[in-house]
């Protein structure tokens, strides 16, 4: 029994046990390997990776397919600015496409324009192996950093005639175009007391909300105008005269450490219509008013006609004009052409009312009136004089002789010589109604031409 249990541990014994050092051997060379495999694969994708970026801005490549591969969330992060030296300077200027107001008098202006800005962000640099000169950018509005541009000192905003009211291109070397249409209703300052020879001054301004000015810096163009017209430009009651772009001043400024550009729009009237429906239409109303002080004094039914229609056509003339002035508290250059005229217009009834109401007076003494001079001549006889009331004269009234020569002489009455006896008697009312006429046509035309004078030298010093 020894013997066979020795002869079958000696034949179908176990293996003699594995060595340690060769186990971890053998554990080594599989990491090494699998190491190697890893290795080669990351290699291989990542050259597989370059290969693609590359392959991306070959020729031929849409520039949504570059779009896409520049704007990766793995390499583009749109909520951080843009990385750049020191501050990020964003380049404006100003297109504007038409101006219009809702009518002569009113302080609001309609603006159209594009607004055009320009940054750098070298995260959005692509090969030159691209035919693209720059990308159109439009349908990756939301996926880019944008300056938080907005306005200030204004009126309101009008809705976009088209959805679509935005340029974006991205040029090879980073530099980001980004344009923009705006239509604003800009509340304007004007000096309505001198209306209409005012120049209204309209305003707005642009900002950063979020950014100070240690961050984003707007500056005007400096290769270009900063401020134009475009050559289709209209305009509605809107006529410009000056515009000019600034920095915003500090005190118009109500966050002073933010970027801040201001447009300022000066606006002119038009003075050709309100010298053809206002002005000269007064003037021709007031003079036609004087034309009474060259009629009869007792030319009633004329002179009636003349000052009451005069006044009733001002009148309606002011009225309907007056119906689209600003309404304003304080005295303006319009209530003064107004009041004035109606003051000429009624002035002139008036001076007709006394003419007439003088004219019809009865006479003193039956004294008949005569053209010319008014004197009552008698014959005094012997030394006696009579009055035209029929008494005698008084015996030292010195009277005029005809007996004196060729060289008459002066002397009392008591010296016995005919004489004739001229006395004074007050002026006939015709005679003073006649005068009230000739001094009127020439106070009335005179005192009209001076306020003329005074109204536009006064209110055109002031625009």
């Amino acid at each position: 029994m020894g013997w066979a249990a020795l002869g079958r541990r000696a034949g179908g014994g176990s293996r003699p046990p594995v060595s340690p050092l060769l186990s971890l051997s053998i554990a080594s060379l599989a990491g090494s390997f699998t190491l190697a495999i890893l290795c080669i694969l990351t290699l291989t994708l990542t050259l597989a990776t370059l290969a693609h970026a590359e392959d991306i801005f070959e020729e031929g490549k849409s520039d949504k397919e570059i779009l896409d591969n520049l704007l990766l969330s793995t390499r583009y992060d749109k909520r951080l600015l843009p990385p750049v030296q020191g501050t990020l300077t964003v380049n404006v200027s100003v297109l504007l496409l038409s101006l219009a107001s809702p009518d002569e008098s009113s302080l609001k202006y309609e603006v159209e324009f594009l607004l055009q800005q320009q940054w750098y962000d070298p995260r959005l640099r692509y090969s030159n192996r691209s035919s693209y000169e720059f990308l159109n950018a439009i349908h990756h509005h939301n996926d880019i950093w944008l300056p938080d541009t907005y306005f200030i000192m204004h009126g309101d905003f009008k809705d976009p005639l088209i959805p679509v009211h935005f340029a974006l291109r991205i040029y090879r070397n980073g530099t980001v175009n980004y344009l923009m249409r705006r239509h604003l209703i800009l509340s304007c300052q004007g000096r309505l007391n001198i209306f209409p020879f005012d120049d209204p001054m309209c305003s707005f301004a642009i900002e950063s909300i979020s950014y100070e000015q240690t961050a984003i810096t707007y500056v005007w163009k400096n290769d270009e105008g900063t401020l134009r017209t475009s050559p289709s430009l209209t305009t509605l009651n809107a006529y410009l005269i000056q515009n000019r772009t600034i920095p915003c001043p500090i005190k118009a400024s109500w966050r002073g450490n933010y970027s801040c550009l201001k447009v300022d729009l000066i606006f002119t009237r038009d003075r050709a219509f309100y010298f053809t429906t206002v002005f000269i239409p007064g003037i021709i109303l007031v003079t036609s008013s004087f034309i009474t002080f060259w009629l009869e004094w007792n030319a009633v039914p004329a002179r009636v006609m003349i000052g009451v229609t005069t006044m009733l056509n001002f009148f309606t003339t002011s009225n309907g004009f007056r119906s689209t002035l600003p309404v304003v508290s304080n005295l303006t250059a319009m209530n003064v052409w107004d009041g004035v005229c109606m003051c000429f217009i009624y002035a002139s009834l008036l001076e007709f009312v006394c003419v007439n109401y003088v004219g019809r007076k009865r006479p003193l003494h039956n004294v008949v009136y005569r053209p010319g001079e008014n004197p009552v001549t008698q014959k005094r006889e012997g030394g006696g004089a009579t009055v035209p009331g029929g008494g005698g004269g008084a015996p030292n009234e010195i009277v005029t002789c005809t007996n004196c020569g060729p060289n008459p002489c002066t002397h009392t009455a008591t010296n016995g010589c005919a004489a004739e006896v001229r006395k004074k008697e007050p002026p006939h009312p015709i005679r003073v109604a006649k005068t009230i006429d000739v001094i009127a046509r020439i106070t009335f035309p005179t005192a009209y031409a001076v306020f003329l004078i005074f109204f536009f030298i006064h209110y055109k010093g002031f625009s």
